[in-house]
């Protein structure tokens, strides 16, 4: 018998996921301007980076069973004091759960069932947080330093954008002097 290296890191809480074949992504403000409230953005602004979005699985993506390993940086940054989020998203496959983990920095996890009713619980470091098949989710930075989110979800799961683009989250989130503030749209 043979011991082999691992072939993926992540070293926890600070690193990101490294190896062979570690998918890798990033949204800039260009990508995700819709999102936001405000449209007096700068041309120079729309090139700043909002997330970046590390994953990896192994074996066969469309084999019920199989799991997605991830990592998602949301820098902190705000639009006229409106706090950074990601798109957000339903699963397509709706009996498909997640869960993600708080690694660093602070948060929220938006939660959205199918006829809009809208929860939110905090991310922290160490958090664990279940997210149902029928849920929407979108994460939050509401801190000063980058929110890194750990998450495993089935690779079956698929990813539904246009359910929240037609049905959007019914609040927004700023922090204004330090505080937090809900608004609803």
């Amino acid at each position: 018998m043979k011991i082999k290296n691992p072939k993926l890191w992540h070293k926890m809480p600070g690193g990101i996921i490294e190896g062979e074949n570690v998918l890798y992504s990033r949204k800039y403000l260009k990508d995700v301007e819709n999102l936001y409230k405000s449209k007096e953005i700068s041309n120079e602004g729309k090139n700043t980076l909002m997330y970046e979005v590390y994953s990896y699985s192994e074996g066969d993506e469309t084999q019920y069973g199989n799991l997605f390993w991830g990592l998602t940086i949301l820098h902190p940054v705000y639009i006229e004091k409106e706090c950074n989020m990601t798109k957000g998203h339903f699963h397509e496959n709706r009996n498909c759960v997640e869960y993600y983990f708080g690694l660093e920095g602070e948060g929220l996890l938006l939660l959205m069932d199918e006829m809009g009713q809208m929860s939110a619980e905090k991310v922290l470091p160490g958090s664990l947080h279940y997210i149902a098949g029928n849920f929407a989710h979108r994460l939050v930075n509401i801190g000063e330093i980058p929110l890194k989110i750990g998450a495993c979800w089935p690779t079956t799961a698929g990813h539904d954008y246009r359910a929240v683009e037609e049905m959007p989250f019914p609040y927004r989130i700023y922090k204004n002097n330090g505080k937090i503030e809900l608004v609803e749209r």
